[in-house]
């Protein structure tokens, strides 16, 4: 039986873990989220990957014997004419963000590691990106700072939460919606489910 981890304290992440009924712990540690990969899917894999190695080396010292473990970690950005979005650092920051997306389309990109150990202490990694295109209304100086005021998007890649209030302003998305929110389950449930594992079942 698979204990699941997940390598993240992201609020979003362990809410759609719950919504799926999917039970899990969460295991994280300072890791620094750097990576000199360019392209955008390299980039994402390569820090989910740093989380997920972060986890698995804080557990190792803990480590019950034979036991099998699911790692899984992610790291989501947003990418605009191939310019990486990350956090605000505030809300001049936020506002800059938000103006370029306005009236515009952009790409959100999620890399997922999961490492996968068994009973005999064996590990397999599997690492993957989802990709989601997403189309913005355009937006007004007074809608950017009403929504700033908010604070929803401090915290958020992009300056903005599809799921909260921003998404009064989403014109289309093309992709999976939870990959936008930051954890595309449905990827990470088919990738396990070839290898066997069936994550709905690990109760």
């Amino acid at each position: 039986m698979y204990r699941i981890i997940l390598a993240s304290g992201s609020p979003r992440r362990k809410e759609i873990m719950n919504q799926m009924g999917i039970p899990f712990q969460v295991v994280t540690g300072n890791v620094e989220e750097v990576s000199e990969e360019k392209i955008p899917s390299d980039l994402v894999q390569a820090l989910a990957t740093l989380k997920t190695q972060e986890a698995a080396g804080l557990l190792a010292g803990k480590a019950v014997r034979n036991e099998e473990q699911l790692i899984i970690g992610a790291d989501t950005m947003v990418f605009y004419k191939e310019h990486a979005l990350g956090k605000p650092k505030d809300e001049e920051d936020a506002a800059r963000m938000l103006a370029m997306l306005s009236d515009e389309i952009h790409e959100v990109y999620t890399g997922v590691s999961i490492l996968i150990k068994d009973k005999t202490g064996k590990e397999e990694e599997l690492s993957f990106a989802v990709c989601t295109r997403v189309s913005v209304y355009p937006l007004s100086r007074e809608q950017i700072m009403e929504y700033i005021a908010t604070g929803e998007p401090m915290d958020k890649a992009g300056a903005y939460a599809i799921q909260g209030i921003f998404g009064l302003y989403i014109k289309e998305i093309v992709g999976d919606y939870y990959n936008v929110v930051g954890f595309p389950i449905a990827h990470i449930y088919q990738a396990l489910l070839r290898k066997g594992i069936d994550i709905k079942k690990l109760k």
